[in-house]
């Protein structure tokens, strides 16, 4: 009995560790737009703006990358992968998306991800998942259908619809491909290893399509408006690469380890709801009571999804259980 609640304490440390990792990403990248947005209406291009978040992460990361270059002879098809996937991926397919169709319809396409994720690991990998899970991702929807105000500018474009949608399969692929040989124990590869190589594999292929010998360079030698008040540029770049992309990456692929995909696919779901606040604080882009009741039902859905699952590698089942987890369960009752 005391083995046992040892046991669950432990998994309940590591799931609450897991939930504050992917709070602090959500929180991470959802300061992305506040200090974006005053670049691109200072004049740059918005990718322009991507390439220079995702090529500045890389160089961060870059001492990090030869530490681990051995990942690039063990897991070649995992770095190329989370480098188109999660890094250039998501950042190429978004912003074409907001070119055509609304900000907030593309956002919402785009947050469909945990929906997905759950499919994946239900149809793909062929695990069950609780009932709770699947309501939290209909509620983090539904509430994320009101942060954006998805009524307020919807336009049908299939293209732009697509291109939201490619958004969250990529997106599917960063949550995924984030969790690859969390079980290996000490074979795992290294998150920090491939999250460098990844940004180093976004970065090459952003140079392709963003073009950066275009770019007005002298934008990022002076200042930029933040409702009201000049910032340096310079210092928002800063924050978008060390901050919104280094720590916002860090932290999400150490919280999907630590917790599963699809818990931590919803609680990505807060990074609109924190967007949305910082627009309001900083930039002075007022929510309406709509978009605060959106805020607190994204909350509630991300709780239920978070407090129903298992932490990672917990004996507990995803739902009713499975030999996956049963057999996974009795190797480390083993050990």
């Amino acid at each position: 009995m005391a083995v046992h609640t040892s046991e669950s304490s432990a998994a309940g440390g590591a799931k609450g560790v897991g939930l504050g990792l992917a709070l602090g990403s959500a929180l991470a990248f959802g300061g992305s737009g506040v200090a974006a947005k005053p670049l691109i209406e200072a004049g740059l291009d918005p990718l322009h703006v991507v390439w220079l978040r995702v090529a500045g992460a890389a160089l961060v990361m870059l001492p990090l990358a030869l530490r681990h270059r051995a990942l690039v002879r063990s897991r070649p098809a995992l770095l190329l992968g989370f480098g188109l996937l999660a890094v250039a991926g998501v950042q190429a397919c978004y912003f074409a998306a907001i070119s055509r169709i609304p900000v907030g319809v593309a956002l919402l396409v785009e947050y469909l991800a945990p929906a997905l994720v759950l499919g994946w690991v239900r149809f793909v990998q062929r695990r069950p998942v609780t009932r709770a899970a699947a309501l939290g991702v209909v509620l983090a929807a539904g509430g994320l259908a009101c942060v954006v105000e998805v009524w307020s500018g919807l336009s049908f474009d299939a293209v732009g619809l697509l291109l939201a949608l490619g958004a969250a399969c990529c997106q599917v692929g960063y949550f995924v491909l984030s969790d690859q040989g969390s079980d290996a124990g000490t074979e795992a590869p290294d998150p920090l290893g491939v999250i460098a190589y990844g940004l180093l594999v976004g970065a090459l292929v952003l140079t392709a399509v963003a073009r950066p010998w275009t770019m007005d360079w002298s934008v990022l030698k002076g200042d930029a408006d933040m409702n009201g008040n000049a910032v340096p540029a310079a210092l928002l770049l800063a924050w978008i690469v060390l901050v919104a992309t280094v720590l916002a990456y860090v932290t999400g692929v150490v919280s999907v380890r630590r917790l599963s995909p699809q818990v931590a696919g919803v609680v990505a779901c807060l990074e609109a709801v924190i967007a949305t606040v910082l627009a309001w604080i900083l930039l002075g882009e007022h929510l309406s009571a709509p978009q605060i009741t959106g805020g607190a039902v994204v909350l509630l859905g991300a709780l239920i999804a978070q407090s129903s699952a298992p932490a990672k590698h917990s004996e507990e089942p995803v739902a009713t259980g499975g030999p996956e987890r049963e057999q996974l369960s009795s190797r480390e009752t083993a050990a």
